[in-house]
């Protein structure tokens, strides 16, 4: 080449990295090099980068680059991370999305301006594919940093668990301790996150202007053509109103459980989806719950909170009025001054706080810690927004693409005498009837997805409910065709009553759908069999799938069976594998990495 080979010293990359270019350039003709640099020009405006003219100073385009390190359970996270590369972009930095699942000890070889979005699993735990990330940054082998290294982080979470947006956390209080700079305070989100979690995108790059070069932000020009046709977009503010097809119980006689299968229309509503998303239903609380909170405090059910609002119908539309959340129960420590509470909520308290919180409702709180008067605003002032409720979706697009299915446990117990049941579950059952419409979106979930290749195998853990997103891989695969086996292990309690979807999964096994069905029926003889248990029965050949390239997937209940699950399939790498137990849980460390190994849990 007559410009001679590219080294570390003349251009921008390292030494491995010109090394491997000259290499690649090679033998190449006029006519190849050509095309091979519109490719590039093209690469860099798909990536949102700004392009260097040759006769621009370099000085005036050394824009930063900003990293927006997330992790992500069902896609919240990743979500606000990908609004946040779009807003960085907008801010004229250069932006590189990054999720934990990729990131390493080499991630932090040079100085980093950080952005990090992570979820919180359950009651304190890291999302799926963060957990290795998460043990590299707080072990022995975690990178040190220097104030160089700049960051801010996000927490989603729930304020109804006790370790709320304990990852977020985490994470916050690592990077300082190894040496990092915290540019911006840490925020943690309940589950209500969109506008907390712009203001927090918003502020944290107006400390980035502060200090870090920007350049003009990318042309339109270089934007996709995606919106040429503009398309209805429906989500958790703008819902869907689909009409209820059916609502069947499936559940037999003797069960003492309530499951159904509700079948929603998505005629005329240009919504779309795929098996792993989850449906998003907007409820609304129970009438007669609602009215009882009013009689105990006393307000007029048409009290004004404003813009027209009143406090009934808010109550029933706007607001959490059941769950107990740490945020509620500081607002009424105050608002009622009640020593005993004030105790409970004591840090010296927060095991007996937990006990005594277990299966009890605000209307609890209100009754054990009365306030003689309030007015509506005090009382709802503490109440967070009524948040949706996901349901993984039950059905496939591809083979009923006007409606959309799904599978619904019902929530109905006693607990310290009183009946209760969950908002979303009674909502549906018993308020909610064919020809009614319920209020609904998409949510996508990108790391519950089926194989791109066809001809993969997959193995699918979903006992009682948890089979929902299984019947949509299934029904999925018979549409496409793919020849890839399927293995389900299904569990419930009784054979005779709780088998869901008997005949359509009996009628796949028989026409060689499915190639393994196994059940495990919890309550049908004395010693309880779960699962985990047919797992193990049948470590020999499940390794075996493992090895050939299967998938495998889990859902349902994330407190107990999960955990159970995850025990069973180390258990089975272990012993058929030969590993020990640190080999174990490298292997499936290695599965999460290769997402061949992936989890809905609630």
């Amino acid at each position: 080449m007559a410009q001679g080979s590219l080294l570390d010293t003349n251009s921008p990359l390292s030494a491995e990295q010109a090394k491997r270019l000259n290499e690649a350039l090679e033998g190449l003709d006029a006519h190849q090099l050509t095309w091979l640099s519109g490719y590039l020009a093209g690469l860099t405006a798909q990536r949102g980068d700004v392009a260097v003219s040759p006769t621009q100073p370099e000085a005036t385009v050394a824009a930063a680059e900003i990293v927006v390190l997330y992790g992500s359970q069902t896609g919240n996270a990743e979500g606000v991370a990908e609004l946040a590369c779009d807003r960085i972009k907008a801010r004229g930095f250069h932006a590189r999305l990054l999720d934990m699942a990729e990131a390493g000890k080499k991630t932090f070889k040079d100085p980093l301006n950080l952005m990090v979005v992570v979820s919180t699993q359950g009651d304190g735990d890291p999302p799926d594919t963060a957990e290795s990330f998460h043990e590299l940054m707080h072990g022995r082998k975690a990178p040190k940093l220097n104030d160089q290294t700049r960051f801010a982080v996000l927490g989603l979470g729930d304020s109804s668990y006790d370790h709320f947006c304990q990852t977020g956390k985490d994470f916050d209080a690592r990077f300082e301790a190894l040496g990092a700079q915290r540019i911006h305070d840490r925020v943690d989100c309940d589950v209500d996150y969109e506008e907390d979690a712009e203001r927090w995108i918003e502020s944290v790059l107006d400390r980035y202007s502060e200090f870090c070069d920007t350049v003009s932000p990318v042309s339109d020009s270089l934007a996709p053509v995606a919106n040429a046709t503009p398309q209805t977009s429906y989500s958790k503010k703008h819902p869907f109103h689909a009409e209820v097809l059916d609502s069947i119980v499936l559940n037999g006689r003797g069960s003492d459980k309530e499951t159904r299968h509700i079948e929603l229309s998505l005629e005329d509503s240009g919504l779309s989806f795929e098996p792993g998303d989850a449906i998003g239903v907007v409820p609304q609380n129970d009438p007669a719950y609602v009215d009882e909170l009013l009689d105990i405090l006393r307000l007029d059910a048409d009290a004004d909170l404003g813009e027209g609002r009143r406090l009934r119908d808010a109550l029933l539309t706007e607001f959490e009025v059941t769950t107990l959340t740490r945020p509620f129960l500081e607002h009424w420590t105050e608002v009622s001054d009640a020593a005993e509470l004030r105790r409970l909520m004591d840090q010296d308290s927060r095991g007996e706080l937990r006990d005594w919180v277990e299966g009890r409702h605000i209307i609890d709180v209100l009754e054990h810690f009365p306030v003689k008067e309030i007015d509506a605003h005090t009382f709802t002032q503490a109440l967070r927004k009524l948040p949706p409720r996901l349901y993984s979706i039950a059905s496939s697009y591809q083979a009923t693409p006007d409606e959309v299915h799904l599978t619904v446990g019902v929530v109905r117990y006693e607990s310290h005498g009183r009946s209760r049941g969950g908002v979303a579950t009674t909502y549906l059952a018993d308020r909610v009837h064919p020809g009614d419409t319920v209020p609904i979106y998409v949510d996508r979930n990108k790391n519950f997805k089926l194989p791109h290749d066809d001809n993969t195998p997959v193995v699918m853990v979903g006992p009682g409910t948890g089979v929902a997103p299984f019947r949509a891989f299934l029904q999925e695969r018979e549409e496409r065709g793919a020849t890839g086996r399927n293995w389900l292990f299904f569990g419930d309690r009784r054979f005779r009553s709780d088998f869901l979807y008997q005949a359509e999964m009996l009628q796949w096994r028989k026409q060689g759908l499915l190639t393994h069905l196994d059940v495990a029926f919890s309550r049908d003889q004395q010693e309880k069999v779960y699962v985990q248990e047919r797992m193990r029965e049948h470590a020999t050949e499940l390794y075996a799938w493992l090895q050939e390239g299967a998938h495998f997937y889990v859902c349902g209940d994330g407190e107990r069976m999960a955990a159970d699950v995850h025990r069973a399939l180390l258990d089975v790498i272990r012993t058929q594998g030969r590993f020990d137990e640190e080999g174990a849980k490298e292997y499936l460390r290695e599965l999460q990495q290769a997402k061949r190994y992936q989890r809905d849990v609630y």
